[in-house]
């Protein structure tokens, strides 16, 4: 009996210890599943905000698509005001774009991806970039409904005179408002659907930097750009490209506030402008049109003025614009500069730079400067006040490949001639200040608009700043006359069409995995086995 109540007594006493035991090991398991999980689901979270500073995730597109280029991270590094990019619909909407383009080329026989889903993406890049620099300033990234709450843009409207419509994109710096409307935004993707295998190229990263270029710029250069004459073109049809590129690819976009004007019924108002812009009159002007343009250069003895001339290709006998150029001491040949190509001359010559004061800083040299059909520039020796520079010429093996008129005076020697000539005019104030103005003759009509090439294409010499230098050094030159602040060309981006990528929708649903479903799921799997040893 005695026996059997210790048996017993030790059997229960064993039990214990094993119960003991399993509640220890199995309480610590518990224990550490939960801080496995906690740890895993900080460490994510912490990445995640992280994220905005520091560049954790990996682009593994080819064509580095979501991220920026170092022209844009070094403006966000220097930026000395902060910067408001206020986007007026939900991001959703630029996935639902790209689903309608692609569907809509599909319909022409086109697979061509349209990844709008990216710029919400980069939007994110432009706030991570601002706070690891030096300067001052940062961006900050919001979206707003204009449905549900209309009256969110009201602080900005103060400042803008045209209407704020919904699917634009504010930029808002030191009371100043930029707009890139619906339009600029569905055209931050273009597809070249005449090529064989269709590319497409992706402008939305130059138009973003340029406007914020463009709202912290505290110097703004407010341009008349002459675009007719009593209601009519001054400019042929031809020059449309090269004409528009000009305005609004390289000077609106590069803090140039652009007015188009008429010459003849328009006021030149020096308390308005800044630089006037004369391309490719077709006609030639009247006397009192030519007074009006000296009047603003002149500008009362204040000087301080600046203005921009591209003659025509084919126009010749403009008398009394010759008149205007020869008291600036240019004259304007009638002769088209060639150089030696493949077996022919060719028109589409390279130019060297001549004066490298002028052109200022420019980031890759090795890029060619080509100036198509351009007519020879000479600077007449007159006893005046100008002063005249050689900005841009061609290679000394250039030669005369054509003339405007029978009357041209053809110079057969193969040497330099200048193609971009910059004439100044300098006053001494009362108070010993030296004011200045300044007439830029560019000879080629075509160096801001596309090249023909032997192939068939066409290359835009602004927008493809990755294969010419055009945008770059005419952005310095205008620059360097108007006094401005170096500016910077952001490049477009060239995007392939195959790529491993995902979407904004599907980048969620990665995220929502890693930081939480797995964890979860990795402490399920613990608690069961935990609870599977408890029954043995």
């Amino acid at each position: 009996m005695s026996k059997n109540i210790t048996e017993e007594t030790k059997d229960v006493s064993e039990k214990k210890t094993k119960n003991l035991k399993k509640l220890k090991y199995g309480s610590m398991s518990i224990v550490v599943i939960v801080l496995v999980v906690a740890i895993t689901v900080i460490v994510n979270v912490m990445a995640s905000v992280m994220s905005k500073r520091k560049e954790l995730k990996i682009d593994l597109t080819a064509d580095k698509r979501y991220d920026l280029g170092d022209e844009s991270i070094e403006v966000l590094k220097n930026l000395d005001k902060d910067v408001e990019i206020v986007i007026t619909t939900p991001k959703e909407t630029f996935t639902a774009m790209s689903s309608y383009f692609e569907g809509t080329y599909r319909q022409y026989g086109y697979n061509i991806e349209f990844p709008y889903d990216m710029i919400p993406v980069i939007l994110e890049k432009y706030e991570m970039y601002s706070k690891q620099g030096d300067g001052e300033g940062e961006v900050s990234v919001r979206y707003v409904d204009m449905n549900k709450d209309p009256d969110i843009i009201s602080k900005y409207n103060g400042y803008y005179n045209g209407e704020i419509g919904e699917g634009s994109i504010i930029v808002y710096a030191d009371e100043k408002v930029r707009i890139i409307d619906n339009e600029a935004i569905i055209n931050m993707l273009q597809a070249d659907s005449a090529a064989a295998t269709p590319s497409l190229v992706f402008a939305g990263e130059s138009t973003i930097t340029s406007e914020i270029m463009n709202v912290t710029d505290s110097h703004i250069v407010n341009v008349a750009f002459v675009k007719t004459m009593n209601g009519q073109s001054i400019y042929r049809a031809d020059y449309e490209d090269s004409v528009n590129s000009l305005e609004k690819q390289l000077l609106a976009k590069n803090g140039y506030n652009c007015t188009d004007i008429d010459i003849a019924t328009d006021e030149l108002d020096t308390e308005l402008y800044d630089m006037l812009v004369i391309p490719m009159p077709q006609y030639d002007f009247t006397k009192e049109i030519l007074d009006k343009v000296t009047a603003f250069l002149y500008n009362n003895e204040n000087y301080g003025k600046d203005m921009v001339y591209i003659p025509d290709l084919v126009s010749s006998n403009l008398t009394n614009i010759d008149e205007f150029l020869a008291d600036w001491s240019i004259q304007v040949e009638d002769t088209i500069i060639g150089g030696f190509g493949t077996g022919s001359v060719d028109t589409n010559i390279n130019l060297e730079i001549a004066d490298s004061e002028s052109v200022g800083f420019i980031p890759n040299k090795a890029l060619p400067i080509v100036a198509p059909y351009s007519r020879e520039i000479t600077i007449l020796s007159k006893n005046n006040e100008n002063k005249t520079t050689e900005i841009l010429k061609s290679s000394k093996q250039s030669i005369i490949a054509g003339t405007v008129s029978e009357d041209a005076k053809v110079d057969e020697d193969m040497k330099a001639r200048n193609v971009v000539v910059l004439s100044k005019r300098e006053f001494q104030s009362g108070n010993f200040t030296v004011v200045d103005s300044n007439l830029l003759v560019i000879g080629s009509s075509y160096m801001t608009g596309k090249m023909a090439t032997i192939v068939g294409n066409e290359l835009d010499l602004i927008t493809q700043t990755n294969t010419f230098n055009n945008a770059n050094v005419l952005l310095n030159i205008f620059n360097t006359m108007t006094g401005k602040e170096a500016g910077v060309v952001i490049p477009e981006k060239a995007l392939q069409n195959a790529i491993i990528a995902p979407t904004e929708k599907q980048d969620k649903g990665i995220k929502i995995i890693v930081v939480f479903a797995i964890p979860i799921c990795v402490a399920v799997i613990g608690l069961v086995v935990l609870l599977r040893r408890n029954r043995r």
